[in-house]
């Protein structure tokens, strides 16, 4: 049996906190430590239990996440929480394990392009890191699990459209090389809802029992709809980041990731348990807000709160 589905249960959807990763990794200015050890503390009394926490980077490049040691370190006094962390190259794959995080998260990019303007390799170097991920990870003590993240899985801001066909390869190759699983990533926000809802089909069937992840962006509106497309073709973990933070690099004008607290309301009215408490998520923003003043803060719960109304289907 697949060492990930313990951690992500099969029988529940799971959703994967990323604002402490891919919400800060562009952002003019980023919490303190301890603000980012209350986000993580308040998210989990809320009920969130998946975290990525930062990437292991050197602090010159990548200030923001030079304390990632200290936020997996507190992760593993909480209860239940799964900590996540990127390791982009060999040096942050020992870093990784030497610090222990439960889930190592490594990069392939859908296309040469970006393969080589993101990361300075190619797709094979990048795989090759990976079976070497997952090699070191289970020699190692803690044995955290793999995970894939394949870039730009619906279209790429450099070259265009990118074929299903191409993911796929890519995923078979990762899941081959060790990976216990893998996540289809729309780093852009190119895609859209039938597109999304394929792309889960196809890549569900190839993973059989392994989890697979969809990570989404809101760049064009659609984020959202495509992650309700997704838990109706059978995806079960989704990744959001609180207040919509996030961006990249390579793509201009981005509103970042799907807000997280929109993403626990869409999946309690679409009948999927959660078990987070979106008062008490939606109040943790309070930390982004005060930490970032000049960071623009996304969500329509926030916004407008909940319904007072009765669930539809009682």
């Amino acid at each position: 049996m697949n060492r990930a589905r313990d951690i992500y249960p099969p029988d529940r959807v799971s959703l994967r906190e990323v604002g402490l990763r891919d919400g800060l990794q562009m952002v003019r200015r980023f919490p303190a430590t301890a603000a980012k050890v209350e986000w993580l503390r308040r998210e989990h009394a809320a009920g969130v239990r998946h975290f990525e926490l930062g990437s292991f980077l050197p602090a010159n490049r990548m200030p923001q996440f030079a304390d990632i040691r200290e936020l997996i370190a507190e992760a593993a006094r909480l209860p239940g929480a799964h900590s996540a962390a990127l390791a982009l190259n060999e040096r942050g794959l020992r870093d990784a394990l030497e610090t222990g995080p439960g889930e190592i998260v490594c990069v392939v990019s859908a296309t040469e392009a970006h393969s080589q303007a993101n990361m300075r390799r190619t797709r094979a170097a990048a795989i090759e890191l990976v079976a070497r991920a997952a090699e070191l990870a289970g020699e190692s003590a803690r044995r955290p699990i793999v995970n894939v993240g394949i870039a730009m899985a619906f279209g790429c801001s450099i070259t265009g459209a990118v074929a299903p066909a191409e993911v796929l390869r890519l995923a078979e190759a990762c899941l081959k090389a060790g990976a216990d699983m893998v996540s289809v990533a729309d780093t852009v926000g190119y895609g859209a809802p039938a597109q999304v809802a394929a792309m889960c089909r196809e890549i569900g069937a190839l993973c059989g029992d392994a989890p697979f992840v969809v990570h989404l962006h809101d760049t064009r509106g659609l984020g959202l709809a495509n992650a309700a497309a997704a838990l109706d073709a059978g995806c079960r973990i989704l990744d959001g980041s609180l207040c919509g933070l996030g961006g990249c690099p390579f793509a201009p004008g981005a509103t970042g990731n799907v807000v997280f607290e929109d993403l626990v309301y869409l999946c309690e009215r679409q009948g999927f348990a959660t078990g987070i408490a979106l008062d008490r998520l939606v109040a943790v923003r309070e930390i982004a807000a005060a930490e970032m003043p000049d960071e623009p803060l996304h969500g329509a719960i926030a916004r407008a709160g909940p319904p007072s109304l009765p669930d539809w289907r009682a």
